[in-house]
């Protein structure tokens, strides 16, 4: 349970959009809720101040998705598309151009750019009002925030794909041995769940000083942390790796054309956990453990290498392996104040799902550009 008794939302709440009134093939959508905003959910007993003000980049990242997802499947349905000639979503490229305000909605503007019988491209751009929400509380935001707020420029741009899927005959499969396979000896010494949790802020001196056992409120997922430090040990930083287990906080509901399971919802929840922490702990390998300056995602792509209904997240039942899937990270580059994190997406049967890459700004006190 969360901090004040409250659980963390699962997806279908923290990422919950509404459509606005729209124009053509452009749709417009208002997220409703709060975006999550890292380091808030500090049990007050760890002593940490939170200073963070800045939204969880994770949470536009996943919702312009959604939208975009969302506004494809209405325009299909407007001109009859049968379930098994839907395209789904396969790439996501964002760029970060103004921090998000936890306390204001986030509006999406979603635009078809190209269209073919397998293949789709579109643009979404997200704003906030510049003022601040009708409702006080600064959450479920009312659609008075999209009808009666100015808007201040762009927080956040993307060009998005979706792709028809391919039939198994159809396809050729590479991939390298999966992280349960590679490090089978650190991942067999516990079962997932008695992983610590990702911690709220993974900066090595704010965990130092919180300590490793904050669950936290994170949205859409438990997530564990696996202990990596010996495998680490002495290796340069383009060679370490870091384990993520996750699994989702509840079970998403069937899509909105009565499908079974809205495959796009769980892309955009693996959209979302990935953005966890990467950055920061980018800072801890290069040095900034203890005199972290700042992070911040300048931009996100995320591929999808397979069906989008390969990447579906079910509850794992009996062995505590499954239904856990595992984000392996590492961080091949940083220079001139910017660290580059790279994730691949491994499903609970070791399928190398998706891969993120993500560029951002990794700067210590004191110390300036890298």
């Amino acid at each position: 349970m969360a901090l004040d008794g409250v659980p963390p939302l699962p997806l279908q709440e923290a990422l919950h959009l509404v459509k606005l009134p729209s124009a053509g093939e452009a749709r417009r959508f208002m997220g409703t809720r709060a975006a999550y905003l890292p380091g808030s959910d500090f049990t007050a007993d760890s002593g940490m101040p939170n200073t963070h003000t800045a939204a969880f980049g994770g949470h536009v990242y996943a919702q312009a998705a959604l939208a975009a997802a969302r506004a494809w499947r209405e325009l299909e349905d407007e001109k009859g598309a049968k379930p098994g000639e839907r395209l789904d979503l396969h790439t996501i490229h964002g760029y970060f151009t103004r921090p998000g305000i936890p306390t204001r909605p986030f509006l999406y503007t979603v635009t078809p750019l190209t269209a073919s019988r397998t293949f789709a491209t579109l643009s979404i751009t997200a704003h906030q009002p510049s003022q601040p929400s009708t409702n006080p509380q600064g959450d479920h935001f009312p659609l008075a925030d999209a009808t009666l707020l100015p808007l201040s420029p762009p927080a956040f741009t993307a060009i998005c794909s979706l792709k028809r899927p391919e039939p198994d005959s159809h396809s050729v499969s590479t991939q390298e041995p999966p992280p349960q396979q590679r490090f089978a000896a650190i991942l067999s010494t516990r079962a997932p769940s008695a992983w610590p949790p990702a911690p709220p802020i993974d900066i090595t001196g704010i965990v130092e000083q919180a300590g490793a056992d904050q669950p936290g409120k994170f949205p859409v997922a438990t997530m564990r942390k696996v202990d990596m430090t010996a495998y680490n040990e002495g290796r340069p930083v383009h060679e370490r790796r870091e384990l993520l287990l996750y699994r989702l906080i509840k079970p998403l509901p069937p899509s909105e054309d009565g499908e079974e399971e809205d495959a796009n919802a769980h892309v955009a929840a693996h959209t979302y956990v990935a953005d966890r922490n990467g950055l920061l702990m980018a800072g801890n390998h290069i040095g900034f453990g203890h005199s972290f300056g700042r992070a911040a995602s300048l931009s996100y792509s995320f591929v999808v290498h397979v069906n989008a209904a390969e990447a579906v997240m079910r509850d794992g039942e009996g062995d505590d392996k499954e239904g856990w899937w595992v984000q392996e990270m590492w961080f091949p580059r940083a220079a001139r104040g910017r660290g580059i994190v790279e994730s691949k997406i491994w499903s609970p049967r070791g399928v190398h799902v998706a891969t993120e890459y993500q560029d951002g700004l990794v700067q210590g006190l004191g110390v300036g550009k890298l």
